[in-house]
């Protein structure tokens, strides 16, 4: 069992001010992992102080020298891969061949992608008789969840500090042990001492501090819309910048002249990565009334193929989920879905075949649900797909709409056209069309009750950055 018995502030690893520990639970075998500190109010309080003592030194420091430090952060993250992806396969329950490609590998090439914005950044622009600048916000609280934890943190920290603003991180307590080994890179790229500090411990106590504190600028948070709301009313009384990126209930609309066959593969694909703990996860397949049957067998023949097992081994498609309140909450809305008179196509509430320990559950998909079933309105955040009908085109789009959620989406047609016309209806971040992939550069972010502000390329860069007008006198 690791322990990890320092906080990292200041450039030095100190001890923190309270005596508690928290364990980080293993979620294939439920072992304790490692034991993290449970910061107090006060070691929040010294990393702003350190963040914010940094700040002026750090915005100062020219464009070059800052993306130099971010390639060696990204180098250093690149040499610790086997570890990180160990790691988070441990903490999260991602397959260990997924979490080295997606987990680590996303963020060390986004690290390396900030230097590369950076250095092509246009910081003025000269307007009329104005000459605009970009400057960094100040002091960032980054405060990011369990799901694709070394990932939302990179995409909060390493912009914020391409932008010359400094950092408080709070990773979540479920998965924290890829921030101490992040800590520990940016330690030996040399970063100067307080432009990056890591605070572990629970949101209430460490969370509202970097929440409301006066001496923070910004809150960048990831998680769900329930926190998400309490960080905007703590950041409210300071007036500071809040990037939210929230919940989902993505809907994945087949047009009638989709490739059925590809369509629902590439649906079921889309809900499942990461055992459905994804907040853009296509939750929502929505298809024609006089496809359901079709649909229904493709889905059932689908999922057969996701089979479950150790992450730590690549014995199946699906790891664990990453926590028993997490599988109790999954479980219990797969229930519900039963109760209020969804089909079981697929999966169910039993434990996967031999496996009784570890937080493991059955990939599941309902059928007939009604688009008002709650869970056809909340969050599940597990591998769980629900089929949901429509009588035409207006009608997917209305179902696909009616949702506090609008993060992401996906829609599939034979005629790409029509699909863009569908996609252009939808109410959400992100659609893909066709099963279009993912891209790194492209912003991502939420409408609704999904949240506000945009990650990835020179969107999640311009975050971090205030206008300022210089005017200047015009010359007689």
């Amino acid at each position: 069992m690791q322990q990890r018995d320092k906080l990292y502030i200041n450039g030095t690893w100190v001890s923190p001010h309270g005596t508690g520990w928290i364990d980080v639970i293993q979620s294939n075998d439920e072992s304790v992992l490692a034991r993290i500190p449970e910061g107090h109010a006060r070691d929040a309080e010294d990393a702003i102080a350190a963040a914010r003592a940094a700040f002026e030194g750090w915005a100062a420091t020219p464009v070059d020298v800052r993306a130099g430090y971010l390639r060696k952060i990204a180098e250093g993250l690149k040499d610790r891969t086997e570890e990180l992806a160990r790691l988070i396969a441990s903490e999260v329950g991602m397959p260990l061949k997924l979490a080295r490609a997606i987990q680590v590998g996303g963020p060390v090439y986004n690290w390396g992608q900030a230097a590369t914005l950076l250095e092509q950044f246009k910081f003025e622009e000269q307007l009329g008789n104005s000459l605009v600048v970009r400057e960094p916000v100040g002091v960032v609280a980054a405060i990011t969840p369990w799901n694709f934890p070394l990932n939302q943190i990179t995409l909060k920290v390493a912009p914020a500090l391409a932008a010359g603003c400094t950092v408080v991180l709070k990773p979540s307590e479920v998965a924290p042990l890829n921030a101490f080994v992040l800590a520990e890179v940016i330690e030996a790229a040399g970063l100067p001492p307080g432009v990056f500090n890591l605070v572990t411990g629970y949101g209430p106590v460490v969370g509202e501090v970097l929440a409301s504190h006066p001496e923070v600028d910004m809150v960048s948070f990831t998680g769900s819309t329930r926190a998400g709301k309490r960080v905007s009313e703590l950041a409210a009384q300071s007036v500071k910048r809040v990037a939210l990126e929230l919940g989902g209930k993505s809907a994945s609309v087949i047009l009638d002249d989709a490739d059925f066959e590809q369509a629902v593969k590439g649906t079921i694909n889309a809900c499942y990565l990461n055992s459905g703990q994804t907040c853009s996860a296509h939750t929502r397949m929505l298809v024609p009334r006089a496809r359901y049957d079709a649909v229904r067998e493709i889905a059932r023949k689908v999922v057969a193929g996701f089979t479950v097992g150790d992450p730590l081994t690549d014995a199946g498609r699906l790891g664990p989920l990453v926590s028993g309140s997490q599988k109790q909450r999954v479980v219990s809305y797969i229930q519900r879905g039963l109760d209020e008179g969804a089909e079981l196509v697929a999966g169910g509430t039993e434990n996967p075949d031999g496996l009784d320990r570890g937080f493991y559950v059955r990939p599941t998909v309902l059928g007939n649900v009604d688009p008002k079933a709650t869970v056809a309105q909340e969050e599940i955040f597990g591998p769980v797909l629900s089929i949901i009908c429509y009588d035409s085109e207006d009608d997917a789009v209305r179902i696909a709409n009616d949702s506090l959620y609008g993060l992401g989406g996906g829609v599939w047609s034979g005629d790409e056209a029509r699909a863009l016309r569908v996609a252009r209806r939808l109410r959400t971040g992100q659609v893909d069309i066709n099963g279009g992939p993912f891209n790194m550069n492209a912003p991502f972010g939420g409408f609704k009750q999904s949240g506000n502000g945009r990650e990835g390329g020179v969107y999640g860069l311009e975050e971090f950055l205030e206008y300022k007008s210089l005017q200047l006198k015009k010359q007689s």
